[in-house]
């Protein structure tokens, strides 16, 4: 069997190369313990050769999560012959990503696929359900055609259009502003939006941590580093999905910009929240 165990000091050496050599061993201890590399490869060891929608079905129950699911009557018919885009905010980072695939896997047959943070193709029992986003490199430069791909496939789309877990913003826990692609996509592709709302948020040293770098300037996602650790502290908890009543894709017409209607879209996803 494959080793699929996460292992720091590889991830380390495939993105700085050479560099990596100098990052302190306690920096790299630190690491392991911040995104649970022993509690994880446990889990990964026990799915051995599992992949898809049953891994991500397995890690809701390894990380004790019960989805409340309101407004399950506007999931469109898996039989209908058509594809859909499922978007919503993106308070957690972790569960409420597992949770949609699951929730959304289960329904659609696996046929779904999320556009996700390159560094979570280390997960090899979510790999059949990712397209990876890389933004530097050349992967970068491969971006805008592998989205094309992925929209003009026979899957439905997951996205969380902020491209970043919720923050702290006016005091208020709540995505930054959402960007346009999904519109743009689900336009050209005929793909009806469909608006969910999950509820939780993360811990104040999540948006502390985060805050501190926007002031600060550094563009590098910090935060990210501690969303594992998150995702075992919101641990046997009960979050509650709400999913609204498709938006047929005519309705994004040319009265309003795709940003404009990125931001009605959003609006409608808090207007679910219950």
């Amino acid at each position: 069997m494959a080793d699929h165990t996460i292992d720091i000091e590889r991830v380390l050496h495939d993105k700085a190369g050479k560099k990596a050599r100098y990052v302190p061993r306690f920096v790299v201890n630190r690491l392991k313990r911040l995104i649970h590399q022993d509690e994880l490869n446990e889990f990964i060891l026990q799915e051995g050769e599992k992949q898809g929608v049953e891994w991500v079905k397995d890690s809701l129950k390894f990380i004790d999560v019960t989805l409340k699911v309101v407004g399950r009557e506007n999931l469109p018919d898996p039989d209908d012959g058509r594809l859909y885009t499922f978007v919503s905010n993106h308070p957690l980072g972790g569960q409420d990503g597992v949770s949609l695939g699951a929730l959304l896997g289960d329904h659609f047959h696996g046929r779904i696929k999320y556009l996700v943070n390159d560094l979570l193709m280390n997960l090899h029992g979510m790999k059949p359900l990712f397209i990876p986003i890389n933004k530097t490199g050349k992967q970068s430069r491969d971006f805008p055609r592998m989205v094309e791909a992925v929209f003009k496939s026979d899957n439905h789309i997951i996205m969380f259009p902020a491209g970043l877990c919720s923050r702290r913003i006016n005091g208020v826990i709540q995505d930054i502003p959402w960007k346009k692609t999904f519109i743009q996509k689900s336009v050209e592709t005929h793909r009806d939006v469909v608006p969910i709302h999950f509820s939780g948020q993360n811990s104040e040293r999540f948006y502390r941590i985060a805050n501190i770098c926007k002031r600060l300037g550094i563009k590098f996602n910090i935060a990210m580093l501690f969303l594992v650790d998150e995702m075992f502290r919101n641990a046997h908890k009960t979050f509650t999905v709400t999913i609204g009543k498709p938006i047929p894709w005519q309705t994004f017409d040319r009265t309003h910009s795709a940003t404009e209607w990125a931001a009605f879209v959003r609006e409608k996803v808090y207007a679910l929240k219950q």
